[in-house]
């Protein structure tokens, strides 16, 4: 039988031999979107199609829905069958090797015959690759190394937190919805807004556990039972996903619920401090050390942080990176909340690769509570993505501001870019023409393999640019995709403090780049962080709260991040931004 996540996978490839055989992008991207959506959905495809809906799910069309009737009914694809006679599969794993785009992977079969991962190997080794265009002992140095990144990568079968929450939340509410249920949780790395996730853990409360673990079980989106007990059982969803769900007592909530929220690393803090204290702590209670065995039971976690001398300490900051010594000394932050932000300062619309229009984006912006945006598509280098030449980059600046009138102050549309670093380190657009913009983002998308040196000075160079005012995405990382750029981050965190230059947490569950350690670092040196959702589509403007779930990771307040600042704070840093730096 097949799985959601099989199709999925089949689609990305499908996208993949596309584009290396360099077929139009938007046919590309609708592969892609289709197999994002397909993996993020929770339930069994064969119930939606046996319920005649496939054509209605997020980014899948007729044709896309014809397809997936037929490799629900046949386990087969002629579409993929005919595309594999044209691009042999193992030129797809080719693709994935960091480094490696669409041409060099079409180069490497056509003009050398590889259409393998082990025979790229064995060509690099060999020094064989340099002869070919382009290609010399340090290209052939880099795409060893990319192979061996992409087999450990292979070796951890973990999930993006963009597929594990929402299959969460998806689970629990259903489970709530069942007759004597009194309450439930997600807990788990998913709850620290880790950005992978090994496995879901939720815990809930019921009178009687029988029904609830009979319904866990027995889901839809359950492809395999790996257990099943009174208090605890565990399956594998058709996602691959793996879910285990505990019933437990109210009276001992608390102490469960910080047990399995964790970190390990955090429990072993909390426990040693409870020894410190006589008494020892599990995931039932805290039990007296004095010989009698008694009990101190914890409805709340807010009652295990007090009997160990603590104030409550937000999951996301459970890593025992400090969180304990800082709540001691009364140091924890007021960390920031989805309900602060204000604006998005990254998207893109039907002028470059989006799915909706200058005006359908800040429309749908203003339902989720937005005050002002920037449209922001890509620049000319950004090819396969329908970058903006510079004519037509001056053009949209009209509709902007035409949808901006339209607002009528409702929500602020801006004019912005997202323009791309090129490899020599010089950007895609003069410096009278940005200065033109209301917003500039500069992001790394092309040559993220070179050495760290050479790919630090150019994101330098965007930084010290008197027009750029934020570094999108800036290592440039796909999770469980492509490792992140070589970057001297304390050489990109020191200049941008210096000129001012803000940096961005990618709100994409694919990227949440910068990460949470660098984000922490980057704030603590005075450097202003933005969470922009990098939109191409209405609904990825929800991906909003994993950006602040990174935020609070990184321990972010409210006011270290622009986008939750009023329009009016906004604008008078942009006008002193752009005065101070020239």
């Amino acid at each position: 039988m097949i799985t959601n996540r099989q199709i999925a996978d089949l689609f990305d490839t499908i996208a993949d031999m596309l584009e290396i055989k360099g077929e139009n992008i938007h046919r590309v991207l609708a592969y892609r979107r289709a197999a994002e959506s397909i993996r993020d959905f929770p339930r069994d495809l064969r119930v939606v199609a046996a319920e005649g809906g496939l054509a209605e799910l997020p980014s899948i069309g007729k044709v896309i829905a014809e397809k997936i009737e037929e490799l629900l009914e046949t386990g087969k694809l002629d579409f993929y069958e005919r595309l594999s006679a044209e691009v042999p599969p193992g030129v797809v794993e080719i693709l994935h090797v960091g480094g490696v785009g669409p041409k060099k992977a079409k180069m490497f079969w056509q003009d050398a015959g590889i259409t393998t991962l082990d025979q790229l190997e064995t060509a690099a080794r060999s020094g064989s690759l340099r002869t070919l265009p382009g290609m010399g002992a340090k290209s052939e140095a880099a795409i060893l190394a990319g192979i061996e990144s992409l087999r450990a990568r292979a070796a951890n079968p973990r999930q993006r937190l963009g597929v594990a929450l929402p299959a969460a939340e998806s689970i629990l509410a259903l489970l709530l919805a069942l007759p004597g249920m009194t309450d439930g949780t997600i807990a788990g790395s998913i709850r620290r807004g880790r950005p992978t996730i090994g496995d879901v853990d939720l815990l809930v409360m019921a009178a009687d556990s029988a029904p609830v673990m009979d319904a866990f079980v027995h889901m839809d989106s359950v492809g395999r039972i790996l257990g099943h007990g009174p208090s605890k059982s565990s399956v594998e969803l058709v996602n691959g996903l793996q879910v285990d769900l505990r019933v437990l007592p109210a009276e001992r909530w608390g102490t469960a619920l910080c047990y399995f929220t964790g970190s390990k690393d955090h429990n072993v803090s909390l426990r040693q401090r409870a020894l410190d204290r006589g008494l020892s702590l599990s995931e039932h209670a805290f039990t007296l050390q004095d010989g009698s065995g008694n009990e101190i039971l914890c409805a709340s976690e807010d009652e295990v942080y007090q009997h160990l001398g603590l104030p409550f300490i937000p999951p996301e900051l459970r890593e025992d990176m400090g969180e304990i010594e800082a709540a001691e000394a009364g140091r924890l932050p007021e960390l920031i909340k989805l309900d602060d932000i204000r604006a998005d300062l990254h998207m893109h619309t039907t002028w470059s690769d989006g799915t909706a229009s200058i005006r359908e984006m800040a429309l749908a912006a203003k339902t989720r509570g937005r005050r002002y945006i920037v449209i922001t598509d890509h620049s000319p280098s950004s090819a396969i993505a329908n970058g903006l030449s510079i004519e037509r980059l001056l053009a949209q600046h009209d509709e902007v501001r035409q949808v901006d009138a339209e607002m009528n102050g409702e929500i602020r549309v801006l004019h912005g870019t997202e323009m791309d670093i090129r490899a020599d380190g010089t950007l895609d657009f003069p410096d009278e023409v940005l200065e033109r913009l209301d917003f500039v983002v500069a992001s790394l998308h092309a040559s993220l393999r070179q050495p760290r040196e050479q790919i630090t000075v150019r994101l330098l160079n965007a930084i010290r640019n008197p027009h750029v005012d934020v570094i999108g995405h800036p290592r440039g990382q796909l999770i469980l995709e492509r490792d992140p750029a070589d970057l001297d981050m304390d050489a990109v965190i020191a200049a941008a403090a210096e000129h001012q230059t803000a940096l961005e947490i990618n709100a994409n569950p694919a990227r949440l780049d910068l990460e949470a350690p660098l984000a922490r670092l980057a704030a603590g040196r005075g450097v202003l962080i933005t969470i922009d959702t990098d939109a191409h589509a209405e609904y990825e403007m929800d991906n909003m709260r994993y950006g602040v779930l990174t935020a609070r990771r990184a321990w972010l307040t409210a006011s270290q991040v622009l986008n939750t600042w009023p329009f009016e704070q906004f604008e008078r840093w942009l006008h002193r931004h752009d005065a101070e730096r020239r």
